[in-house]
């Protein structure tokens, strides 16, 4: 018998959202041809660096993974631009991301792998849910009245960061027009497509220093497009561990953003991995690598 998973159902609402977003990104691309604008262009860019900072420092490493604290302005900030990246509000994030790491290339993975390249990518996103996220496994962020609220009213959260301040932002440099399109769509589609390779890049291509128990690689071109995110071998090894490009010279943004922070009292309780447990784990692996058949 087929499962509800082996016959996915579009979710029209994304879809079509979807589809009218990469619409208007073409928009954002012609745009820039004909109208180019250095402010606009900036713009977007800057607002790629606080949305991408938003899920990976954000949703991912204090919502989903509780790595470290942070104040409320910093919470806020996170919350705002996370809303603005368009990918849920933080509780339904941290919620899939939470199942994802405790299924992990099994059935109930919403982004499952082994379901293929694209779904991993976009097509999960495209189809409807097979059954309704239990939200207990957020339990524990259902008590932060900031996430509540961004949860509760998160269409509105969205709209502000994603359309209105772009275009105030386009408009204070004589191009509403350009902020929508460019700072707005342009932008959001190239983050969607950043943030989807850790599930489908991260999981095909790379290298298993640390877990050969996943699917999960480290991958240094997804840590460019992620602000660190691609060093996701480690990550999965060691979800309790803020950094996830481990090494001094693995390029995670993230990882020196929130460290930095913490030196000015933003951020505090950064939780790592020692080099002992880590010297472990990667001796494990390279042990399996000379005993492949060992059980």
């Amino acid at each position: 018998m087929m499962t509800d998973l082996a016959k996915p159902r579009l979710d029209w609402t994304n879809t079509l959202f979807l589809g009218f977003s990469h619409l208007m990104a073409l928009g954002g691309v012609y745009w820039l041809i004909f109208h180019w604008s250095w402010p606009i262009f900036l713009g977007a860019v800057a607002w790629f660096g606080m949305c991408g900072l938003s899920i990976t420092g954000g949703y991912h490493r204090l919502f989903s993974h509780p790595t470290y604290k942070a104040i409320w302005p910093l919470r806020m900030f996170y919350l705002l631009f996370g809303a603005a990246s368009v990918q849920n509000s933080a509780l339904k994030w941290s919620a899939d991301h939470r199942i994802h790491h405790k299924f992990a290339d099994q059935e109930r993975d919403p982004y499952n792998i082994n379901r293929g390249f694209w779904w991993a990518h976009i097509g999960w996103v495209l189809c409807q849910a097979p059954s309704k996220v239990d939200l207990s496994i957020v339990s524990d962020l259902q008590k932060d009245r900031l996430v509540m609220s961004q949860h509760n009213h998160y269409v509105w959260w969205a709209v502000m960061g994603g359309a209105i301040l772009p275009a105030l932002v386009g408009w204070a440099f004589g191009d509403p027009i350009g902020g929508v399109l460019v700072i707005g769509f342009l932008r959001l589609v190239v983050q969607w497509h950043a943030t989807f390779s850790i599930n489908s890049v991260a999981h095909s291509i790379g290298s298993q220093p640390y877990d050969t128990e996943s699917t999960s690689r480290d991958s240094w071109i997804t840590a460019i497009l992620t602000l660190g995110e691609g060093y996701h071998n480690f990550h999965h090894r060691f979800q309790g561990d803020y950094r996830n490009g481990v090494r001094w010279y693995h390029l995670d943004p993230t990882k020196w953003f929130v460290y930095s922070m913490s030196k000015v009292g933003v951020t505090r309780d950064l939780r790592r991995v020692s080099q002992e447990v880590i010297d472990r784990a990667k001796e494990s692996v390279r042990k399996q690598d000379k005993n492949p058949t060992a059980a």
